[in-house]
C-alpha cells in the first residue's frame, strides 16, 4: 500500500475518531437522561438527499412520530459553501485532532418545502433546476405534484394508482424529460390476465391461481404497474406500457424519445425473478435491452445518451429478498449492446449506480466491513475511487475522492466509521470561493450517521473546502447519554476474521459485572455497522453490554463470505456468534457469563431459534418475526424463493436438509426462556412460524410467552407498538438477566 494511501487512511480514522470522542464527551457533560424506549419515537429519519442540478439547494425527507402516524415531510435547504481555501495536507498530531475534532455544525437554515400536513416523498429535481416534483399521500390516495422555488406553491399533475404487489428493488418512481416540462411515472391499472370466473372479486370465498399471492401484510391486488407520461403545464396523463407485469424503475434518456425501465418477461414472473432492462418510445414501443439468466436492477441513462448504468446479478436463481450474490455495476449500450462489469474487481456489493457530470465514471454506494460510503469507478478503465472524509490541521472535515485499493488484509477498513445511506450529485460545476477555482466534479448531497449520530443530510463541494451539514433534525438526541461502540476483531472457528462491535453499559465501572446482550441482523445477508441504532442505545441505557457482530453470511466482507451460510442456516454462523461471544468474555472480564440474552429479528430471530436449541449458555432470549421451521416456511411466505436460493431446491427434493436446518426440529434441546414477538399480518415470515416454537416450547414446559401485534408486517410500524415491543424485550431481559 503506498505510503500517501496510508497517511490518507491515518487522517481518516483520526477525523472519525476524533469526532465520535468529542460527540461522546460533549453528550455526557451536557446529558440530561439515558435513552429510554419512548425515545425511540424522537429520532427523525433524514435521507433521500437531492441535491439541484446547479448545487445550490438539497431537498430531503424527514419523517417523524406525530400521535400514532408517522409522517414524511419534505425539507429544503440552500447550500452556503465556506469561500476560504483550506488545505488537505493535514499534519497534526493525532491527540490534537482527537480534543477538537467533531462533524461540523449546521450551516445551512432548511425549512419546510410544503405548507404543514402535507406528507409527502420522493421529492426529485427538474433538471433546469426551478421544480421539485414529489408524490404526496392523501386520504389513501397517492397523487403527483410539482412546485416550483419561485412561488412555493405546489400543483397537481397526476393521481398515481399504487399496487401492494411486492415489488424488489422497485427503483426511481418519477423521471424527468430532459426539457423539464414533462414527467415520466409509474402508476398501475387494474388488468385482467384471467377471465373473470377464476377469481372472486368478494372476500368470501377467495380463489388463489399464482404465487405470489400474497403482498407484505395482505393478499396482492390485480394491480400492474406501468410507465405513464404528462406534461405538466397541461397535464394529460398517458399510458406507454401495458400487460400483465409490473414496470418500474424509470430513467428517462437525455434525448428526451425513450424512457428505460425494469419488467419481468418470463412465461411466469411468479416462478422465476428475473428482470431486465426495456426501454419505451413516446408512441408505446417497447424494445428489450438485457436478457440475462440474473436480475438487473437501477437504471441510470448516461449524460450522453449512449450508455445506461445498472447493478446486476449473475446467478440463474435470484431470491426476491435477502440476495446471497453482490450486485457489481455495470455499464450497456443503449442499442442493448456491449455489457461491461464495472465494480467486479471490488468484491463488495454496490447500489444506486448514479453517472458522474461529465459522463466519464458512475457513482454507487458499497458497504465494506461495516462502513458504507460512495465510490465513482471510471468507465474506461475501472479505476475505482473512494469517497473519505479527511482532516486537515485546522480541524475541517473534507469530503474528497481518493483512490480505493482492495486491501489484502481483510482488518483493514479503508475510509472510516460511518454509514451513507443515500446521495445524489449536481450537474454542474462551481466555484470554491476566493481562488474562483472549479471542482474537478460537482457538489454531492449524502445522508450520513454514525454510532452516536442519528442521521442527517450534509454537503460536500470538493477538495479545497470543508463539508458542509444542511439539516439538523436530531438536535434534542443530544440532551441524552449516548454511547459509542468499540470495533473488535477475532478469529473465528476456522480461522475467518469476524467484526462486531461492543457497547458498554451506561455507568460502566471496572469494578462491577455486566449483563450482556447479543444482538443479531436480519438477512442473513444484512450488514451490522457504524449507523446510529436506537435499540442498542436503550439496552446500554438500562445497564446491558450489547455486542452484535457480522458473523458469515453478511454483506459488506465479499462474494465468499456472503455465500457463508448457503446450505446451513445454523452452520459457520452459529459458530461465528458463539466465538465472538467467546471473545467478548475473554477481553472483557466485567462481563457476566452467567448473565447472557440473546435477541434479533427475521433472520435474527432465526438464528435466535436456532441458539436456544443448541446451547443453554444464554438465560433469556426474544424472538422477533422468526423462522423456525424451513419447509413450512418456504409455502408460507411471500418470498419462498429464498428457499430455493439459499438451498438450491424445493423442500420436496431437500426435505432432510431443510429438516436439518431448522431450529424446530432440536426444539427438545431447548431450555432458555424466551418471548416471541410477531405481528398478525407478517406474510415475510408468516406468524405460523412464531406459533410453531412457541407451542413447542411450552409443551415442553419452558419458559415462554408469545406476543401478537395486530396490523403488523415484518417488523412494526404503529409507534406504541414499537415502544410496547421494547419495553417488553426490556422486561423481560430483566426478568431473567438481573
Amino acid at each position: 500500500m503506498p505510503e500517501t494511501f496510508v497517511k490518507t487512511l491515518s487522517l481518516i480514522a483520526a477525523a472519525v475518531i476524533a469526532a465520535t470522542s468529542l460527540a461522546a464527551h460533549a453528550q455526557t457533560r451536557q446529558a440530561t437522561s439515558s435513552m429510554t424506549p419512548g425515545d425511540i419515537l424522537r429520532i427523525a429519519s433524514v435521507g433521500d438527499a437531492q441535491i439541484s442540478p446547479n448545487g445550490q439547494w438539497v431537498v430531503y425527507t424527514v419523517s417523524i412520530v406525530e400521535g400514532d402516524e408517522t409522517i414524511n415531510t419534505l425539507w429544503l435547504a440552500r447550500v452556503s459553501l465556506p469561500s476560504a481555501n483550506v488545505s488537505t495536507n493535514a499534519s497534526a498530531p493525532t491527540s490534537q485532532r482527537r480534543s477538537t475534532t467533531n462533524w461540523p455544525d449546521q450551516r445551512a437554515a432548511p425549512t419546510p418545502l410544503l405548507a404543514s400536513g402535507w406528507n409527502a416523498s420522493n421529492p426529485r429535481w427538474s433538471p433546469d433546476g426551478s421544480k421539485i416534483a414529489f408524490l404526496r399521500d392523501h386520504n389513501a390516495q397517492r397523487e403527483l405534484w410539482v412546485v416550483t422555488l419561485e412561488n412555493r406553491e405546489p400543483r397537481f399533475i397526476a393521481a398515481v394508482q399504487s399496487t401492494n404487489f411486492f415489488i424488489t428493488y422497485a427503483g426511481e418512481a418519477l423521471a424527468w424529460a430532459p426539457d423539464s416540462q414533462r414527467l415520466a411515472y409509474i402508476s398501475a391499472t387494474e388488468e385482467l390476465t384471467e377471465p373473470p370466473a377464476t377469481f372472486s372479486s368478494h372476500d368470501d370465498p377467495r380463489v388463489i391461481d399464482r404465487i405470489q399471492y400474497k403482498s407484505r401484510t395482505a393478499f396482492s391486488d390485480r394491480r400492474h404497474t406501468h410507465v405513464w407520461i404528462t406534461a405538466i403545464d397541461r397535464p394529460e396523463p398517458r399510458q406507454l406500457t401495458e400487460g400483465g407485469v409490473y414496470d418500474h424503475a424509470i430513467t428517462f434518456s437525455p434525448t428526451g424519445d425513450e424512457i428505460a425501465f425494469l419488467s419481468n418477461h418470463e412465461s411466469d414472473p411468479d416462478a422465476n425473478n428475473n428482470s431486465d432492462i426495456f426501454a419505451v418510445d413516446l408512441h408505446g414501443e417497447v424494445r428489450q435491452i438485457t436478457s440475462t439468466k440474473g436480475c438487473e436492477y437501477e437504471p441510470a441513462w448516461s449524460p450522453d445518451g449512449k450508455w445506461i448504468a445498472y447493478t446486476a446479478t449473475k446467478r440463474d436463481v435470484t431470491t426476491i429478498d435477502s440476495v446471497a450474490e453482490d450486485t457489481h455495476v455495470w455499464v450497456i449500450s443503449a442499442s442493448g449492446s456491449n455489457s461491461r462489469e464495472l465494480s467486479g474487481a471490488q468484491d463488495r456489493r454496490a447500489r444506486g449506480p448514479r453517472w458522474s457530470r461529465d459522463g466519464n465514471s458512475v457513482l454507487y454506494l458499497t458497504g465494506d466491513h461495516g462502513s458504507t460510503t460512495i465510490y465513482r469507478v471510471d468507465v474506461s478503465n475501472r479505476r475505482i475511487e473512494a469517497f473519505m472524509l479527511p482532516v486537515d490541521a485546522a480541524e475541517h472535515i473534507h469530503g474528497v475522492f481518493m483512490e480505493y485499493k482492495q486491501s489484502s488484509a481483510e482488518a483493514d477498513r479503508p475510509f472510516g466509521a460511518f454509514q451513507i445511506s443515500s446521495f445524489s450529485n449536481a450537474q454542474r460545476p462551481i466555484s470554491t470561493g476566493a481562488t474562483n477555482e472549479r471542482n474537478d466534479y460537482a457538489p454531492i448531497a449524502f445522508a450520513l450517521s454514525d454510532n452516536i449520530m442519528p442521521q442527517e443530510v450534509y454537503v460536500a463541494s470538493g477538495k479545497t473546502v470543508a463539508i458542509v451539514r444542511a439539516s439538523a433534525h436530531n438536535e434534542s438526541v443530544r440532551s441524552l447519554h449516548l454511547l459509542p461502540s468499540a470495533e473488535i476483531k477475532f478469529e473465528s472457528f476456522d480461522g475467518t476474521l469476524i467484526q462486531g462491535w461492543l457497547i458498554k453499559p451506561a455507568g460502566w465501572r471496572a469494578d462491577r459485572r455486566y449483563p450482556l446482550i447479543l444482538g443479531i441482523h436480519g438477512g442473513p445477508h444484512g450488514m451490522y455497522g457504524y449507523a446510529f441504532n436506537p435499540t442498542f442505545q436503550v439496552y446500554a441505557a438500562r445497564g446491558y453490554a450489547v455486542l452484535y457482530l457480522n458473523p458469515r453470511g453478511s454483506s459488506g466482507h465479499g462474494q465468499k463470505f456472503s455465500d457463508g451460510t448457503l446450505n446451513e442456516w445454523g452452520g459457520g454462523d452459529f459458530k461465528d456468534l458463539m466465538a465472538g461471544v467467546d471473545e467478548a468474555l475473554k477481553r472483557y472480564q466485567w462481563i457476566d457469563p452467567d448473565r447472557l440474552g440473546v435477541t434479533g429479528g427475521s433472520y435474527g430471530g432465526f438464528m435466535t431459534n436456532w441458539i436456544i436449541t443448541q446451547t443453554p449458555r444464554f438465560r433469556a432470549a426474544v424472538s422477533a418475526a422468526s423462522v423456525s421451521n424451513l419447509i413450512s416456511f418456504y409455502s408460507t411466505s411471500l418470498y419462498q424463493d429464498l428457499i430455493h436460493a439459499e438451498f438450491g431446491g424445493f423442500p420436496w427434493d431437500n426435505y432432510e436438509l431443510l429438516w436439518q436446518w431448522s431450529p424446530l426440529r432440536y426444539a427438545k434441546q431447548a431450555q432458555t426462556p424466551t418471548m416471541f414477538i410477531h405481528g398478525e399480518s407478517d406474510n415475510d415470515v408468516h406468524i405460523t412460524q412464531a406459533e410453531e416454537m412457541y407451542m413447542a416450547l411450552r409443551r415442553r414446559g419452558v419458559e415462554t410467552v408469545l406476543v401478537r401485534y395486530p396490523r403488523e408486517g415484518h417488523g412494526l410500524r404503529e409507534p406504541r407498538h414499537r415502544v410496547d415491543a421494547l419495553e417488553r424485550t426490556l422486561s423481560w431481559f430483566d426478568r431473567f438477566l438481573k
